[in-house]
């Protein structure tokens, strides 16, 4: 009887474990571009009355949806990667078996693009262009993620400037004012600087693979200075830009939510691979924040003033 039990332990898995899957759509980073897409359907000034399913679609598409496609799509591809840096997860330990991640990536690309038929020809748009670029940066044989400049500078406009573009489109069913745009961009800009830090977990795997990220092609302190100056110079500018808006209280609450990253950025510096994890869920979450204040900072802006 115990003979019988190990050999049925040691057979291949036919069908993928449940909670595994759970695990390769990793909900963790839904939040970015949910975040994001709410910025976006604030910064739009309209009124939400009339526009909530509008509002909770897009924040579905843009997380579960599109972002876990972009996992599951980023494992697959990853496969080899994961099982020198992290074997126990859901495909290089078995627990998603043969071509099942391929399976998933492929047919949530295909249900985003339904859904985000629901949400017009800019909510459409946007959703193309999103699994797109969740192909190109994962999928050989354009693979952006191998260079440390493109790959993440794709993921931080990609989570930041597409999902607040769109949110602020959908809502207001046209083109985003140009300071909806502006800010946008900004923020995807930055955020290629956490993608950077993102980088670190995978270091060793990534070396032997032959992907150039920052943290390989730099090493992990010169890495960190660049990733914390990509994040700042953003937010600086659009300090900048609230003060010449004449919302002078909102450019002050990011200028205190930066000083607070500036503490928190030299903590990293001190040992940027041991607390990459630790400045992601302080820095980072300083820097959403400021993401939402600019949002409520504009919604009221049409134009150029």
């Amino acid at each position: 009887m115990s003979v019988t039990t190990d050999l049925s332990q040691t057979q291949p898995r036919k069908l993928p474990e449940p909670k595994a899957v759970l695990t390769l759509l990793k909900p963790i980073t839904w939040f970015p571009p949910m975040w994001a897409y709410l910025c976006g359907a604030i910064s739009a000034g309209v009124a939400p009355s009339g526009h909530w399913l509008a509002l909770g679609l897009g924040v579905f598409l843009a997380g579960p949806v599109v972002c876990g496609m972009s996992q599951a799509a980023n494992d697959w591809c990853d496969r080899h990667v994961d099982a020198i840096n992290e074997p126990h997860r859901p495909i290089p330990s078995g627990r998603i078996p043969g071509r099942w991640g391929l399976w998933i990536a492929l047919f949530m690309s295909a249900l985003a693009l339904v859904i985000g038929l629901a949400l017009g020809p800019w909510g459409w748009g946007a959703t193309v262009v999103a699994v797109l670029a969740a192909w190109a940066y994962s999928a050989e044989p354009v693979r952006l993620k191998k260079s440390g400049w493109w790959g993440p500078g794709l993921v931080g406009l990609s989570y930041e400037s597409l999902p607040w573009f769109t949110g602020a489109a959908v809502l207001s069913a046209g083109a985003p004012a140009w300071p909806v745009v502006i800010v946008a961009l900004l923020y995807g800009i930055g955020a290629h600087g956490i993608m950077t830090l993102n980088d670190f977990k995978a270091l060793e795997g990534d070396r032997q693979m032959g992907v150039n990220s920052l943290p390989v092609t730099m090493g992990p302190e010169r890495a960190a200075k660049l990733a914390c100056v990509v994040m700042t110079v953003p937010q600086m500018i659009v300090i900048a830009l609230l003060f010449s808006w004449d919302r002078p209280w909102y450019a002050v609450a990011i200028i205190v939510s930066l000083l607070l990253q500036f503490y928190a950025m030299r903590v990293l510096l001190k040992d940027p691979k041991g607390k990459a994890p630790w400045y992601n869920g302080t820095g980072v979450t300083l820097y959403v924040s400021g993401m939402m204040i600019t949002a409520f900072a504009i919604r009221s802006l049409e134009a150029w003033p």
